[in-house]
């Protein structure tokens, strides 16, 4: 197991740095450099919308990488999708901007920024499946939770790279040409995670299904459609929450509030790393507890929280932020630590692949790609304080609660010993 989820962590970790170093870029950069004809805000805005392309294509690659797993095996997914993402986004880096070849710039990176999203897409299927499948019951979420440590390492490791070039270059370096070596730079680990996965062996679990979907999409339609709802909606909170603390908030902040780049950089990152370090112990409470009640829970906690987080956020206080950001990220991975688990343990194992995946992909379309672009026009047009990016996400959040509601739980029933008979 140590081996086999050091394999599905680095690999998320480095899909997800893809994917984050985007998503920071968008918020800080893109916006003049591929939209030069808008005003800032509307330039950002397109910039957000190029983001959320990537939300769109997730549910593609699921559908698409789901086949793949459920009908070839959880392995191949793994290899096919880090590889895709990783030459997407290293493409990103060489896309020359407006000025340089006018309306081609966008949309090359309309079409980069999809793949990357295709990629992505099969990525978490194939890594948490894998794991997921060879884990025990009784610790079934903890083991799981380690590719959800993932997003986390590669959100540190964009914008710790971010942060590095914002503070050794100049503005117009950084603008220039500096904002495209984290592209650059995802080949070396992508390369890496190919190597350490192509050693990997297959799921357990997938070599003892005798009947194989044919369609695994069409079964996970006629059968569990609407399972596949209800998981989108449930996800979607927790996908608003983070993409508004990661990616709308460094917008914000640093445009509207006059925040450094680098201060605001250091809040998300030490937030984002508190996060990472409690998701093993919060897992392991689901392995305690049970999947649905931390979901619960964490929802719950969203939605009381969003008003406050964004009154410290206005603030401008890198302190206040911080515990602002930090609140909401605990409420958000209360729920997701054990969604690797959960969502596996919905689903037959013959369609498993793909219905958890595009149930999960799917929350991400509905939750994290229109936020950064709804929570930058409500700021747009508030005051200081953007209490209407607040209601927006505590609407999400008590949404979803409503959608955990109405799913069951899946935490396995320890078997107990059987005592010899008398005699």
């Amino acid at each position: 197991m140590p081996r086999l989820v050091a394999a599905s962590l680095v690999g998320t970790a480095i899909e997800f740095y893809d994917f984050f170093v985007y998503g920071t870029a968008a918020a800080l950069v893109l916006g003049p450099l591929f939209f030069p004809t808008f005003s800032p805000v509307a330039g950002t805005l397109a910039a957000f919308v190029t983001f959320g392309v990537g939300f769109v294509a997730r549910p593609l690659g699921s559908v698409l990488f789901g086949h793949l797993g459920d009908r070839r095996g959880r392995r191949p997914v793994l290899v096919v999708s880090l590889l895709l993402t990783g030459a997407s986004t290293v493409a990103v880096g060489c896309v020359p901007t407006y000025g340089s070849i006018g309306m081609a710039a966008p949309v090359l990176l309309l079409v980069l920024r999809f793949l990357q999203g295709l990629g992505l897409g099969g990525e978490w299927g194939g890594a948490v499946l894998l794991t997921a499948e060879h884990a025990p019951a009784g610790r079934r979420a903890l083991w799981s939770s380690f590719p959800q440590v993932g997003p986390a390492l590669g959100f540190v490791l964009a914008n710790g790279v971010m942060l590095a070039l914002s503070a050794a270059l100049s503005g117009a370096q950084f603008a220039q040409w500096g904002w495209r070596v984290p592209f650059w730079a995802a080949g070396v680990p992508a390369l890496a995670g190919l190597w350490l996965r192509s050693s990997l062996a297959e799921s357990p679990r997938f070599l003892e299904i005798d009947d194989h979907a044919r369609v695994p999409l069409v079964e996970v339609v006629r059968h569990h459609g609407r399972l596949v709802l209800l998981t989108a909606g449930a996800l979607a909170a927790g996908y608003a929450v983070f993409y508004a603390v990661t990616t709308w908030s460094l917008a914000y902040a640093t445009a509207r509030l006059g925040v450094s780049r680098t201060v605001m950089l250091i809040c998300v990152m030490c937030a984002v790393m508190v996060m990472g370090a409690l998701t093993p112990l919060v897992a392991l409470l689901g392995d305690l507890y049970g999947r649905r009640p931390l979901c619960l829970t964490g929802c719950a906690a969203c939605a009381v929280w969003m008003l406050p987080m964004v009154a410290l956020l206005a603030t401008g206080e890198p302190l206040l932020m911080f515990l602002g950001i930090l609140g909401a990220l605990i409420a958000f991975i209360t729920m997701f630590a054990v969604i690797a688990a959960y969502l596996p343990e919905l689903y037959e194992a013959r369609v498993r692949c793909t219905g958890a995946a595009v149930g999960y992909n799917l929350g991400g379309v509905v939750g994290g790609a229109l936020t950064p672009i709804v929570a930058t026009a409500l700021a747009e047009h508030g005051g200081r304080v953007p209490w209407g990016v607040g209601a927006y996400l505590t609407g999400i959040a008590l949404f979803s609660l409503c959608c955990f509601a109405l799913l069951p739980e899946t935490r396995p029933v320890p078997v107990p010993a059987v005592e010899p008979a008398a005699g």
